[in-house]
């Protein structure tokens, strides 16, 4: 529900508040007054496009924002406020909740919230997508099995195109991958950490010479005479027997063990470090290939472990491409058979039900004063009859066209009005202009009572010159038209039930004064169930 609308300097409004509730409102006032400006201001903001020249006059820039109240319970605060400034010169922008957005995502906005009737641009009715919906809501036809069906179709499509079409070129990925994996299972790689083992084998073997000498001279240095061993075995025959220092002599003699063994393993080592120039040549030779591998496959072995993984998967499916492709083929002819039937079956549904729901709708424009009227659904000779469009004659004797071609403004809205009578789903915020064009009477009646009956389950605003129709709207907004010392400016203002009295008058006779007028706009009010208790 579009819950409030602010409008400056667009037009000929300079500002305009209005606070809008749930239920019909009707806009009037005298023509020129400004109320189709308000319907262009939502327009606007459901990604209408903006002209420079809506800027009021004296005015920089134009803007209108709209809060609309969202009935979804997935919807974190409840509402949105979509915004749009429309500057005299330059590009016009567009906001959502503050966020800067572009015109499009108001327009994915729009198509949620509002749908405007009349000489609009934004009309979902007329675009042929919608009309094969309304056709498919009011038959109740079933597209989930045909919809699953393509959606199947579209995914065997992307296997098959996945596997590889052109021979030569999957020839050319076979012996890639083939010299991959070949290189990569010579190289016979088992552990990511391998690199690092191998550096320190090479790290030994590269210096055997000096890492032997380098043993023996440090067991010398502990076992040899006056060596460490010695030496802390005399400090500690000195103490032996006195008692100040048992703890420290037991100590000493802990360290004269420790550094016994410490040179045993130190000589076991040393003499076991032998020069071996091949197998240092096949580290280093190793090494280089690990290097070579990371270079061309990961920037770490386990990187490189897990492209092997990956490259004999992708050959182990080449390799079986056409036993695949045969697989996919039989797949793939089997659901486009489901996918024919159900298209068959969704076809027949819609060409049964058109011509019931052209009834319905001539049924509908018989009491909007459009009673020669002849509607036509067309359905294209496809298998699933996708090609949907709706066809209109407005007059006797004309031939059927598309909607947007077959009738004036007010016999086009009275159309859409018709069809939302038969088939009331759609956005919550319903927008008619023009809707009572070239009617009165009975017909204007029939027109207001019809808006109302949308009431319930929308939010119904309608621009109105008619006091049939306004009369019965839950609300009204009239729109006046004042001079100021410099320009012309329009005010749009939600009126009570005296004010409303006074504005309907001035609608039957033009003077808002008339005892009469105020009569009969009494009575309007009441026959539409619209007078205040």
């Amino acid at each position: 529900m579009l819950s409030e609308l602010v409008v400056r300097d667009l037009g000929v409004i300079a500002e305009s508040r209005l606070v809008l509730g749930p239920g019909m409102t009707a806009l009037t006032g005298e023509t020129g007054a400004g109320k189709t400006m308000l319907v262009d201001a939502i327009e606007l903001l459901v990604g209408g496009r903006a002209d420079p020249t809506m800027v009021r006059v004296g005015a920089d820039e134009a803007r209108v924002d709209g809060r609309f109240l969202l009935d979804d319970p997935d919807a974190a605060t409840g509402e949105v406020v979509l915004s749009r400034v429309i500057p005299r010169t330059g590009r016009s922008r567009a906001y959502i909740d503050g966020r800067p957005a572009t015109a499009t995502e108001l327009s994915e906005w729009g198509r949620r919230l509002v749908d405007l009737h009349g000489q609009h641009a934004h009309q979902s009715l007329l675009s042929t997508r919608v009309q094969r919906e309304v056709l498919d809501a009011f038959g109740g036809i079933d597209l989930g099995p045909w919809r699953a069906a393509r959606r199947r179709l579209a995914e065997l499509d992307a296997q098959l195109a996945e596997l590889g079409g052109d021979p030569r070129a999957r020839a050319r990925e076979i012996d890639l991958y083939r010299f991959q994996v070949d290189e990569l299972d010579r190289a016979a790689l088992d552990t990511p950490d391998e690199d690092a083992a191998l550096e320190r084998a090479q790290d030994v073997l590269a210096d055997a010479d000096a890492h032997r000498e380098a043993a023996a001279a440090a067991v010398e240095a502990l076992t040899g005479e006056s060596g460490g061993v010695d030496r802390l075995g005399s400090a500690s025959g000195v103490l032996a027997g006195r008692a100040p220092f048992v703890d420290l002599d037991e100590r000493l003699r802990a360290l004269v063990a420790e550094l016994t063994d410490v040179s045993t393993e130190l000589r076991d080592r040393g003499e076991g470090i032998e020069q071996d120039p091949e197998r240092l040549a096949a580290i280093r030779e190793r090494r280089q290939l690990l290097r070579d591998l990371r270079r061309k496959y990961g920037d770490s072995l386990e990187d490189v472990i897990a492209y092997a993984d990956e490259a004999r998967a992708r050959l182990a499916e080449l390799e079986s491409h056409d036993e695949r492709a045969a697989q996919l083929d039989r797949e793939r002819a089997e659901v486009l058979d489901v996918e024919q039937e159900a298209a068959a079956e969704v076809g027949a549904a819609r060409r049964a039900a058109a011509p019931d729901l052209a009834r319905a709708i001539e049924e509908q424009l018989l009491q909007l004063a459009m009673p020669a009227a002849r509607v036509e659904i067309q359905i294209g000779d496809d298998p699933a009859g996708e090609s949907t469009e709706m066809m209109l004659a407005a007059n006797k004797g004309g031939d059927p066209l598309p909607l947007a071609k077959a009738a004036s403004g007010g016999e086009l809205a009275r159309t859409m009005l018709g069809i939302r009578l038969v088939l009331t789903a759609g956005p919550p915020v319903l927008v008619f202009d023009e809707v009572d064009a070239g009617i009165g009477g009975e017909a204007a009646v029939a027109v207001g009572r019809a808006l109302a009956a949308l009431a319930p389950g929308h939010q119904v605003l309608v621009v109105t010159h008619l006091p049939q129709v306004a009369a019965h709207a839950h609300a009204q907004v009239a729109v006046t038209k004042h001079d100021d010392a410099e320009r012309t400016v329009s005010i749009a203002r939600l009126l009570d039930d005296d004010e409303r009295v006074l504005e309907l008058s001035r609608m039957l006779s033009g003077d808002s004064q008339s005892d009469a007028a105020h009569d009969h706009a009494a009575e309007l009010l009441a026959r539409a169930g619209r007078a205040s208790p």
